[in-house]
């Protein structure tokens, strides 16, 4: 049986997918010139057919960028639309071994996982998925073998959200063949090219929404009426300093480690008060381990008074936005990592970051700047730099607001949508010229 989003086996309706958007609501964030610039790249292109395909409609930084993507490109007058996979528990078992192994943990992998689980349930999708379009951004490896199915048109690309810098030589290899078939690859960052590509490279940061929930600019006022159920619930002193983590529980997130250096921390007493650490994050359909880390990192917390766990809370962009607001330290430290939206959600509620060496992190957290940089392995150095921050509100204030005008600058969605209307306009052959973040030719 295939698992669908909504229990009736129909896709949600437009109006409960997707954030209302009009391309004049972004104009105090990027400025009338870049809107204007929007408008001119995406006239020739009116009604032009764009559709992503994706393994899920919720959870994850895919869905959450396609849930605001897609209208705002209709807004220009483009027809983008949004396709989902469907699969069976196996299916996104497989697929999420893909997906550690694609960042280097090795893990066992069967032919009947492959033939089976997973290219069985591609042939599935594309007896049901029609994808006629002028182009289709297939994204990450879940649904990357329906290229080989026939259905999709000459202008497809791969999209690869996943740091694939040191890839498993054998998936890697078992994948390259489906990728080669496409017109081209999008990844974050040239690093992540693995070997063995034949077709046009390209480079695209992903952005955050400004108009999203979580994204709009918090009162310190406002962020505490919205946290104070939870902080009553969960008997949480608004007073204290607040070291925040949000992101999905997964084995890549070293949410372990951020607990070991918090309580390093606490364990030096120089700090008064003392603070919390809260974890937040949700689950995910394509994501069937994430429920096995929370429970593990439940059992490490256990009843500490310092550190609360909190999984798909009510009301969960509001939540995180005014966390992200009252925070006075985020913590990403991924062990491997794509890009880290949450990183630029922080930062634009300026929160100063404490993010790891590790991919796009480095694109957005300027070590020294508008946060710092760590080895996600080293808990003593992690412990040390949260608590710089917090011993110094008037630097860690400083390099929140240096950090929200980083992320205004280079990581909002127009950003986005511009460099996919250049891509575009060279696939369709308005630009015959290729677009300047492609970084390899084929």
């Amino acid at each position: 049986m295939l698992l669908r989003e909504d229990p009736d086996g129909s896709p949600p309706s437009f109006g409960a997918l997707f954030h209302e958007r009009s391309l004049g609501d972004y104009a105090p964030y990027v400025g009338r010139s870049r809107l204007e610039e929007l408008l001119a790249l995406a006239e020739p292109l009116a009604g032009c057919r764009w559709t992503h395909l994706n393994s899920t409609y919720v959870g994850g930084g895919v869905a959450e960028i396609l849930r605001s993507l897609v209208p705002l490109a209709r807004a220009l007058g483009i027809d983008c639309r949004w396709a989902v996979i469907e699969g069976h528990n196996g299916f996104f078992a497989v697929t999420k071994k893909f997906h550690n192994m694609l960042q280097g943990i090795e893990q066992p992998l069967s032919l009947d996982e492959i033939f089976d689980c997973y290219l069985g349930t591609i042939e599935e999708n594309a007896r049901r998925l029609e994808l006629d379009a002028d182009l289709v951004v297939v994204h990450d490896p879940q649904p990357a073998a329906i290229v080989a199915q026939g259905i999709l048109p000459p202008r497809a690309l791969w999209r690869c959200h996943i740091d694939t810098s040191a890839p498993n030589p054998i998936l890697w290899r078992f994948l390259l063949p489906y990728i080669n078939q496409f017109a081209g690859a999008i990844f974050t960052m040239p690093e992540f090219v693995a070997p063995g590509l034949r077709v046009p490279v390209y480079e695209l940061s992903p952005c955050i929404d400004p108009l999203a929930e979580k994204n709009r600019p918090y009162l310190r006022s406002e962020a505490l009426d919205v946290l104070a159920p939870l902080f009553h619930a969960h008997n949480v002193d608004p007073e204290r300093p607040l070291v925040v983590a949000i992101s999905r529980y997964d084995v890549h997130k070293n949410q372990s480690r951020i607990l070991q250096a918090f309580l390093r921390l606490r364990a030096e007493g120089r700090l008064s008060p003392p603070p919390y650490l809260i974890f937040v994050g949700n689950s995910a359909t394509d994501d069937p381990e994430g429920m096995q880390v929370y429970a593990s990192l439940v059992d490490q917390v256990g009843d500490d008074p310092d550190v609360r766990l909190w999984l798909n809370v009510p009301d969960n962009d509001r939540v995180v936005g005014a966390l992200m607001r009252l925070a006075s330290v985020f913590v990403h430290v991924s062990t491997r990592e794509g890009f880290g939206l949450v990183v630029s959600e922080a930062l634009w509620q300026g929160t100063p970051v404490v993010g790891s060496r590790v991919g796009g992190i480095v694109k957005q957290v300027r070590d020294g700047e508008t946060g710092f940089l760590v080895d996600p392995k080293n808990v003593d150095e992690i412990a040390r730099r949260i608590g710089d921050l917090l011993a110094d509100p008037d630097r860690a204030r400083a390099m929140g607001e240096r950090g929200r005008e980083h992320v205004r600058t280079h990581f909002l969605l127009p950003e986005l949508l511009r460099r996919y209307l250049l891509l575009l306009r060279h696939l369709l052959g308005i630009d015959p010229e290729p677009p300047p973040f492609r970084i390899a030719p084929a």
